[in-house]
């Protein structure tokens, strides 16, 4: 699996020996550094467990062993319209 922008992951010891204590990571991109057959680079966030970000972190995992907890980014809110207020006009003098 090739994780995409917006992805959330579970990244855990099977992915990488430094994850002893699994992480949820959001995916930024997955960087094109050079590395070995399988692994690679991903710029993203760690997750808390209400999935607000935490630190920004570029980690280096095996492909296979990234578990995928939700295809993407969950959708955005609804802006929220507020009517607009009439602009007021008055005379200016000039001069």
């Amino acid at each position: 699996m090739l994780p995409r922008s917006g992805d959330v992951l579970n990244v855990t010891r099977a992915a990488s020996v430094q994850f002893l204590r699994p992480i949820r990571y959001r995916v930024i991109r997955v960087l094109d550094w050079p590395t070995y057959d399988g692994w690679l680079w991903l710029d993203g966030y760690e997750l808390n467990s209400a999935g607000d970000a935490v630190a920004r972190r570029s980690i280096f995992v095996q492909r296979e062993g990234l578990q995928q907890v939700q295809q993407s980014a969950p959708e955005p809110r609804p802006h929220t319209v507020r009517p607009r207020r009439p602009v007021v006009r008055t005379p200016v003098r000039v001069g």
